[in-house]
């Protein structure tokens, strides 16, 4: 009887492979709705609690987002105690007084005018950071580009962002704090990096623009003056979404 034919590589890695179609016309529109929608909540949290079940879906959903080499290095704290939240607001009002400085004088009264952080209206915070040396101090697809763990991080945090948007849950990234002062609050080694501070929490109403564009801070970018083609600055044709 003819000996078993030996096993090729590729063989188990086929087996895991499953046709890759497009998704229906109406799960296109759901997904594209949530990114259009996803809104930085600031001042329109609720007190309601976002259930444990509700909480680790969203959470599940930032942990299948893409990490170079596979690394998946982020990790989430849980922030819901009232004494360390605030202990991260006042670091927020000392971070605030400090930007503010350095705006131009113009800008200051518009920039004490806006609503930065929920910090305390939210029920919950998470407080997302990156371990650069997660299986080896650079990892595969690091070598060159060491700063994409800290940029698959930021992808964990869109994917918790626009999950979280899915289940009626609002979302605030808080980038006015200190490394330092967050450090200290949540007792974070020096080697992790913080990549998010963010609030989160179920909310009643959410703006159907940008706070910052309602409020005219900023005003979005037209998208073909974003897309190059071929080289930096030639403009390509035709980039007008359907």
């Amino acid at each position: 009887m003819a000996a078993d034919a030996p096993e090729t590589r590729d063989e188990p890695q086929a087996a895991q492979l499953a046709p890759a179609e497009a998704f229906s016309e109406a799960e296109r529109a759901a997904i594209y709705r949530v990114i259009h929608s996803r809104r930085d909540v600031r001042d329109e949290f609720l007190p309601d609690d976002v259930p444990r079940e509700v909480l680790l879906r969203i959470l599940d959903a930032a942990h299948h987002a893409p990490s170079v080499g596979f690394m998946q290095p982020w990790n989430f704290i849980i922030v819901k105690d009232v004494e360390k939240r605030h202990a991260v607001y006042e670091a927020f009002l000392r971070a605030c007084e400090a930007e503010e400085q350095t705006l131009a004088p113009e800008q200051r009264s518009l920039y004490r005018s806006l609503k930065l952080q929920g910090i305390m209206k939210a029920p919950l915070n998470i407080c997302v950071t990156c371990d650069r040396a997660r299986f080896g101090a650079t990892g595969l697809g690091r070598s060159q580009q060491p700063d994409t763990d800290i940029l698959s991080t930021a992808c964990a945090v869109q994917n918790l962002w626009l999950a979280a948007r899915a289940e009626g849950v609002g979302v605030g990234w808080v980038s006015i704090l200190k490394d330092a002062d967050l450090r200290e609050i949540f007792y974070i080694p020096n080697e992790i990096a913080i990549v998010a501070y963010l609030c989160v929490g179920y909310v009643a109403r959410a703006y159907t623009s940008p706070e910052l564009e309602v409020k005219r801070w900023a005003s979005r970018l037209p998208l073909e003056n974003l897309i190059f083609e071929d080289s930096w600055g030639r403009l390509a044709a035709s980039t007008n979404p359907p």
